[in-house]
């Protein structure tokens, strides 16, 4: 693998910002603004996939436990097919599990046929449905995927009712 992952640093910033603006239409990539404040959130969790001195993924994720949100997931068209997201994916549900996050949402459009495919093979269900999520007229997939222990005995999941 001649990529490499590690926590996302302030001067990460421009590569983050371009790659995003690389990866989604204009409206549904982030402004510099929106991608900051995300970045800014208490519960930000960032990483980066890196080659060289190149970034070719990331992944943003808010906590807000027991649960976590994935904002965003870019990989470089380069190196899509390559697993530089399954292991981002990989490495952030590690560290959320770590923290004692039971759940992990994120949305992605019910158009886009290939994130819908990634993310069910990384165990995400579709939960629901979100209206005109996208630029107020493209529907989107609520995903969610449940940590491994979040619901086993004594794991970190719902605690049985005493009677």
């Amino acid at each position: 693998m001649p990529w490499h992952i590690r926590p996302y640093q302030p001067g990460d910033f421009a590569a983050l910002y371009s790659l995003d603006q690389a990866c989604f239409p204009p409206g549904i990539a982030y402004t510099k603004t929106g991608l900051r404040y995300f970045l800014k959130l208490d519960g930000a969790q960032c990483l980066v996939a890196e080659e060289g001195k190149h970034t070719v993924g990331f992944l943003l994720a808010e906590e807000n436990h027991p649960l976590a949100h994935i904002i965003t997931l870019d990989v470089a068209e380069s190196h899509r097919r390559h697993g530089v997201g399954s292991a981002l994916v990989k490495e952030m549900e590690t560290n959320l599990a770590a923290r004692d996050v039971r759940a992990i949402l994120l949305e992605t459009a019910i158009n886009n046929e290939a994130a819908v495919a990634f993310w069910k093979r990384h165990g995400y269900r579709i939960e629901a449905v979100l209206k005109r999520y996208y630029l107020g007229r493209l529907d989107a997939y609520e995903m969610r995927k449940v940590l491994p222990g979040a619901d086993a005995p004594g794991g970190p999941g719902p605690k049985p009712k005493e009677n």
